[in-house]
Order: structure tokens, then C-alpha cells, then sequence
């Protein structure tokens, strides 16, 4: 598997890892039976598609850029979807794990 098709793979895990809050938030608490299990596939296919990436990767970078995906995705679903307070402080700690992000990418 070529680098690129690792990263393809890494960004695709970190968008179902978003869907996968957005599910878990519709689930109320796991009470409705669609959301618990729409978010029960998706985190079980960003895992796999990460597994996936593992093996032309390294851990650390790939890990932390899905776990960036992930972090600021769900902050801007919650901004977007959600109505949620958008702040300075947020803003800048977005930006700084987007720049960490960046910054793994780039040294790799």
C-alpha cells in the first residue's frame, strides 16, 4: 500500500469517527436503537480503516492525525449542528490541534 493511499485511508477513519459522535449524540444516551448502532458501525469502520493505514504508517503520527480528525471535526459539528458556544479560547486550541496535525504530517 503506497503513503497516499495510507493517508486517504487515515482521513476516511477520522470522518467516520466524526459521523461516529454525531451518532452517539442522536443515540440520547444509547436509548434509540438506530443512532447506538449507526455509531457502533462507524466506530467499528474508522478502527478498521486506521488498522488499515497502520500497516504502511507509523503509529504515532497516523494515531495522532485521527485523533485530530476526530477533535476538531466533533468541535465543528457541535459549532454547526449543534449550536454549540463558539469562542476565542476555542478557536485557538482548534487551530493549535490543527497545527500539531500539520505539524506531525510535515516531520513524517
Amino acid at each position: 500500500m503506497s503513503s497516499l493511499v495510507a493517508w486517504v485511508l487515515v482521513l476516511a477513519a477520522g470522518a467516520l469517527e466524526v459521523g461516529m459522535a454525531f451518532a452517539l449524540k442522536a443515540s440520547q444516551g444509547g436509548t434509540r436503537l438506530l443512532p447506538s448502532m449507526l455509531a457502533l458501525v462507524t466506530a467499528l469502520g474508522s478502527i478498521w480503516l486506521l488498522a488499515s493505514a497502520l500497516r504502511a504508517l507509523p503509529l504515532g503520527v497516523a494515531y495522532a492525525v485521527w485523533t485530530g480528525i476526530g477533535a476538531v471535526g466533533v468541535t465543528l459539528v457541535g459549532l454547526l449542528v449543534f449550536a454549540e458556544h463558539l469562542s476565542l479560547a476555542r478557536l485557538l486550541f482548534m487551530g493549535l490541534v490543527f497545527a500539531g496535525i500539520v505539524g506531525l504530517k510535515v516531520t513524517h
